[in-house]
């Protein structure tokens, strides 16, 4: 298998401030805004080795099954990093935590079973060439499995979003931006969609500009060839 050679420094993401922020309001909202029902359904069902994209600070690793043999959770953000390390020594299935970027993922071609981008692609700089990099480290036919807010579907808060992506959201956020069309970004990186399904978080609650979310499944084509 082919390690390709990735020049991303280790602390190439690096949000000291928001990292700690997110930390907090990460865990808070798994136990309070249903994060936590919807990651236990993104993650079921899978099995074989699995690449975590953005892993943050692990709190993935509680749900995955006891069918997969081994996860591979790449996180760029050094303090976020560590705590997902500390995640992985709690983990009942194997995780090992890298340093890395989702447009530079330091694994091999067509290594993975599956692929996890759970509250991530909202953050990376480069969402095409991340995408990219997923479809290369999959096998032919392994899924990509997608928990992420975006774009809203009402045009009023879509234009609230376009207007905090331009301005003070991704300064305050760690990057994030929230007006983006992940679905429209997985059907041009050439993904075959499962199912996949919208919803609110929360819901009930307040409505915010993080709100509109997707959860489901894509794969790479069985035919595709690096």
């Amino acid at each position: 298998m082919h390690l390709r050679n990735r020049k991303a420094p280790k602390d190439s993401v690096h949000h000291p401030v928001f990292a700690r922020y997110y930390a907090r309001a990460s865990v808070a909202a798994d136990a309070h805004a249903g994060i936590a029902a919807h990651r236990a359904e993104l993650l079921t069902g899978l099995s074989g080795r699995v690449v975590e994209i953005g892993a943050g600070n692990g709190l993935n690793f509680a749900h995955y099954p006891a069918a997969v043999s081994e996860v591979v959770a790449v996180e760029p953000e050094r303090s976020l990093r560590q705590l997902a390390v500390e995640a992985a020594m709690r983990a009942k299935v194997s995780v090992d935590v890298l340093p890395g970027t989702a447009e530079a993922l330091p694994v091999e071609d067509q290594g993975f079973d599956a692929a996890v981008a759970s509250l991530v692609l909202c953050t990376v700089r480069d969402v095409p060439k991340a995408l990219a990099e997923i479809r290369r480290v999959l096998r032919p036919g392994g899924e990509l499995r997608f928990f992420e807010h975006g774009l809203a579907a009402e045009r009023g808060l879509a234009r609230v979003q376009r207007v905090l992506d331009r301005t003070v959201w991704p300064r305050l956020m760690g990057g994030c931006h929230t007006a983006r069309d992940t679905l429209a970004a997985i059907r041009e990186a050439g993904f075959e969609f499962g199912a996949y399904r919208s919803l609110r978080v929360p819901d009930p609650g307040p409505r915010t500009p993080t709100s509109p979310c997707v959860l489901g499944v894509a794969y790479r084509p069985r035919a595709d060839l690096v």
